[in-house]
């Protein structure tokens, strides 16, 4: 019985300190700044709609389109249902194999926002780790991250991504390479987009390490790594955050781009890019539902998520209040 007591005191406890946390978040000035925004209360309701459409896919999608034994191709090129010759069962159609096009865009995003949320986090934790360390210890290693960072600023992204995949394809054998598809994307990816993190923590941190609350951890003998870690790292996050929301959107294209150029994921897990790709070779013989769809939820992807990364910019920008 005590046990028990004790467990639901603990429970209670818990309740009410989220309780008090949700009734302080909406005082906030950031809740106030949101919920005066229409159009960022329609972005997040549409980045939130598409999270869960892609996390729910296995089970909500109307078609089951990556099992090959579900698919006929007698159902192939039907249009959208609305049109003549169509469908119910299809709502936007089918494409060339009889895949059904609003169950691939909701398996594709599941790949896209899986693929574009892992390389933000590993390149946010690279470049977070390296402008830190850049910024707080100076001297070559300082020299060298920041040269090793000005170089890779004077190539594009996607290039990048490109020359990562081709140099881990060569060396890899062609089924370990496909085996290890997803991961290599990932990697290329956060390659490519590390940069941005260790060059704004850089000067975060510049700035704090000459704080008087550095000065006095070092005055009474706390080592550099915790002072980086205790210190440092909770003043610097904030906008870490906001580039990793914006890095989100620009990691999303680059998959898309390289699934469309046929160096992304796999074709057994088609993402938005892969579903454009295929959909644009039957553009101009009028099947224009199998690219303009998948085309119109990558747009609005990306514009819903760019709208919430320039909208936390400027809301933990205290200049701008």
């Amino acid at each position: 019985m005590n046990s028990q007591h004790q467990i639901l005191e603990v429970n209670q406890s818990l309740i009410a300190r989220l309780i008090d946390y949700f009734k302080r978040a909406q005082d906030s000035d950031l809740y106030y700044s949101f919920r005066s925004s229409p159009v960022i209360v329609s972005a997040f309701i549409i980045t939130m709609i598409m999270f869960f459409a892609a996390f729910l896919a296995p089970w909500i999608a109307p078609h089951q389109t990556l099992d090959l034994k579900t698919l006929d191709l007698m159902n192939a090129y039907l249009p959208p249902a609305w049109e003549p010759n169509s469908d119910p069962n299809f709502l936007l159609g089918t494409d060339d194999q009889g895949r059904d096009i609003l169950s691939g865009i909701m398996f594709g995003l599941r790949i896209s926002l899986g693929v574009g949320f892992v390389s933000v986090v590993v390149s946010a934790i690279i470049g977070t780790l390296l402008g830190l360390l850049s910024g707080y210890l100076g001297g070559r290693l300082d020299s060298f991250i920041m040269r090793v960072a000005d170089v890779q600023l004077t190539f594009p992204a996607i290039l990048i991504a490109l020359l990562i995949d081709g140099i881990v394809g060569s060396l890899l054998p062609r089924a370990a390479y496909n085996e290890l598809k997803l991961y290599v994307l990932v990697l290329a990816i956060a390659a490519s987009q590390w940069v941005n993190f260790a060059r704004t923590v850089r000067g975060s941190t510049l700035v704090e390490k000459n704080k008087e609350y550095v000065q006095a951890a070092k005055v009474i003998g706390v080592h550099p790594f915790w002072i980086m870690v205790r210190h440092v790292l909770p003043n610097v996050i904030s906008p870490v955050l906001v580039i990793a929301t914006l890095s989100l959107a620009l990691a999303i294209l680059t998959e898309a781009t390289l699934s469309f150029l046929g160096v992304g994921v796999p074709p057994t897990s088609p993402s938005l890019g892969t579903l454009i790709r295929i959909g644009q070779q039957y553009l101009f013989s009028g099947e224009w539902w199998m690219t303009i769809f998948p085309s119109s939820a990558l747009v609005i992807l990306v514009l819903a998520v760019n709208l919430l990364g320039d909208w936390l910019r400027d809301a933990l920008n205290p200049k701008l209040r």
